[in-house]
C-alpha cells in the first residue's frame, strides 16, 4: 500500500472515529499527523508541527478574546440594540444585510477571514438575541464574503485572473465575479427558505414567539424614532412582548418591573471598545495588518484600561475549536507537504476523458479547500487544467469559474478559516450543534457544488 493511500485512509479514519466517539477531532488528527508523519513519511516531530496553522491560531484566539471582552462590557448588547433600531423591527432582513456588508468589504480588497472575523461576532450575537437561526446567519455571512472576494479587485478575483493570465489565457473578471455572486445569492435564497423558520434541532420555530420578537423589535425602533426611551435588553423586550400578547395588552407585575431595567448606554468603556473594533477594521482591511495580532493588541489595551471587564474573557476563547481546526489543518498540510495532494491531482489530470477530468479537478478543489487554503488551491489546480484548456475540449471560462466556485463556496465548512470563525463566535451552548450543521452544509457542498457547476458551466461549453 502506497504512503499516499495510507495518509488519505487515516484522514478518513479520523473523521469516522471522532464521529462515533466523544473525542476532539483535532486532538485525534494531531496524533495521527505525528504517527503517519514519522512512520509513513519519515518526517520528525518538528516537520509535522511545521504544518500547524499558526496564523489561523492567532486569528481565532485574538478575535474571540476581543469579542469576549466586548460581550463582558456590554458593547455587543449595545450593538444588538442599535441594529434592532436600525432595521425598524424588520429582523428577518438582518441576514441579508450581513450578506451585503460582508460582500462589500471583500469586494474592495479585504481577505475573507478579515471580513468574517469582524462581522461574525455581532451577526451571531444578533441571531441568538432575535431568534434567527445562527446557522443561517453564519452561512450568509461567509457566502457574502466569498462572493465579494471574486470582484476584479477582490483577493480571489486578483489571484484567479492572475493565474489565468500567467498561463497565456485572456482573463474574464466580469464573468468570474458574476458567476460567484449569482451562485452565492442562489444558495443563500435556498438556505433562507430552509432555515428561517427552523431551530437548531430542525424543528419549526414557534410562530407566536417569533411574532412577539418582531413586535418587540418594532417597539424598540419606534421608541428610538420618537425619542421615547425603550428600556430593557432585547431578550427582556421579547419576553415582555410575549406577556403583553398573552394578557391582551394588560401590564402585570413582571412587566412593570421590566421598565426599571435600563437599555445599554454608550459609556466610555463601550465607546472605547467600539473605537477598537473600528481600528481593527481599518488596520486589517486598509493597512493589511494581520487581523489576529491586531485583535490581540486591541484586546490587551482594553484589558489594561478596563481590567474589570477582562475577568473570565480568556476562558471564553474557543479553545476546543482552536484545537479541532489546528489538528485537522496540520494533518492536511502534512499530506500537502509530502506531495500527496499534488500527486493525486496529477493522476486526475492524466485521465483521457477531459470532461471527467474536469469534474474530478473541481471535486479536488472543493475537498481540499474545505479543510485548507482556498487561495492555495486556486493557484494550484488552474495550472493542472491547462492541458484540457489548450486542447480546446473544455471551455476556459466554464472550467475556471466552476473551479473557483467549487473551491470557495465550501468555506462555510467549520474546518476552513471562515467556518471556524463562525463556530468560534457562536454561543458556547450552541457551538456543537452549529459545528455539526456547518459540517453537514460544507460536506454537502463538497459533493453538490462541483457536480452542479460542472453540469451548468463546463458541459455546455465542451
Amino acid at each position: 500500500m502506497s504512503a499516499d493511500l495510507i495518509g488519505l485512509l487515516v484522514l478518513a479514519a479520523v473523521f469516522l472515529v471522532a464521529t462515533i466517539r466523544p473525542i476532539n477531532m483535532g486532538a485525534l488528527a494531531l496524533v495521527a499527523a505525528f504517527v503517519v508523519g514519522t512512520t509513513v513519511f519519515g518526517v520528525d516531530a518538528d516537520g509535522v508541527l511545521g504544518g500547524f496553522p499558526a496564523s489561523l491560531f492567532v486569528i481565532l484566539v485574538g478575535v474571540t478574546y476581543l469579542f469576549a471582552l466586548a460581550k463582558n462590557n456590554g458593547t455587543v448588547d449595545w450593538l444588538v440594540h442599535a441594529a434592532v433600531r436600525a432595521v425598524g423591527g424588520r429582523v428577518s432582513l438582518i441576514p441579508w444585510a450581513m450578506f451585503v456588508v460582508a460582500g462589500a468589504i471583500t469586494a474592495i480588497g479585504a481577505v475573507t477571514p478579515a471580513a468574517v472575523a469582524i462581522i461574525a461576532p455581532v451577526a451571531m450575537s444578533f441571531a441568538v438575541r432575535n431568534r434567527i437561526n445562527p446557522v443561517l446567519m453564519g452561512f450568509m455571512v461567509v457566502q457574502g464574503a466569498t462572493a465579494g472576494s471574486f470582484s476584479p479587485i477582490g483577493v480571489f478575483g486578483v489571484i484567479t485572473n492572475g493565474v489565468v493570465r500567467t498561463n497565456d489565457f485572456e482573463p474574464f473578471p466580469l464573468q468570474l465575479f458574476l458567476g460567484s455572486l449569482v451562485t452565492a445569492v442562489v444558495m443563500c435564497v435556498i438556505a433562507y427558505l430552509v432555515y428561517r423558520n427552523r431551530d437548531l434541532d430542525g424543528g419549526r420555530l414557534d410562530r407566536s414567539a417569533v411574532q412577539a420578537d418582531l413586535s418587540s423589535s418594532a417597539m424598540a425602533a419606534s421608541g428610538a424614532a420618537t425619542r421615547t426611551p425603550v428600556t430593557g435588553t432585547p431578550q427582556a423586550l421579547v419576553e415582555r412582548g410575549e406577556r403583553l400578547r398573552s394578557s391582551g395588552g394588560r401590564r402585570d407585575e413582571a412587566d412593570a418591573g421590566a421598565d426599571d431595567t435600563p437599555a445599554p448606554q454608550l459609556d466610555a468603556q463601550r465607546g472605547l471598545t467600539l473605537a477598537g473594533l473600528v481600528l481593527l477594521a481599518v488596520l486589517a482591511l486598509v493597512f493589511r495588518l494581520d487581523v489576529g495580532f491586531t485583535a490581540l493588541a486591541v484586546a490587551v489595551v482594553l484589558t489594561l484600561v478596563f481590567p474589570g471587564s477582562a475577568k473570565g474573557a480568556v476562558d471564553k476563547v474557543s479553545w476546543g475549536t482552536v484545537l479541532l481546526i489546528g489538528g485537522i489543518v496540520t494533518y492536511v498540510n502534512l499530506l500537502d507537504e509530502q506531495g500527496t495532494i499534488d500527486r493525486f491531482g496529477d493522476s486526475v489530470a492524466g485521465f483521457g476523458t477531459p470532461l471527467l477530468a474536469a469534474l474530478i479537478i473541481c471535486f479536488i478543489g472543493a475537498v481540499v479547500s474545505a479543510f485548507a487554503s482556498t487561495t492555495g488551491i486556486l493557484g494550484t489546480l488552474i495550472p493542472l487544467s491547462v492541458p484540457f484548456l489548450l486542447a480546446g475540449e473544455v471551455g476556459t471560462v466554464g472550467l475556471v469559474v466552476a473551479l473557483a466556485i467549487s473551491s470557495s463556496v465550501v468555506d462555510c465548512s467549520p474546518f476552513s478559516t471562515n467556518g471556524a470563525l463562525v463556530v468560534a463566535n457562536s454561543e458556547p451552548a450552541m457551538r456543537d450543534k452549529i459545528f455539526r450543521s456547518l459540517m453537514v452544509l460544507g460536506m454537502g457542498l463538497v459533493v453538490v457544488a462541483p457536480l452542479v457547476t460542472w453540469l451548468v458551466l463546463i458541459v455546455p461549453t465542451s
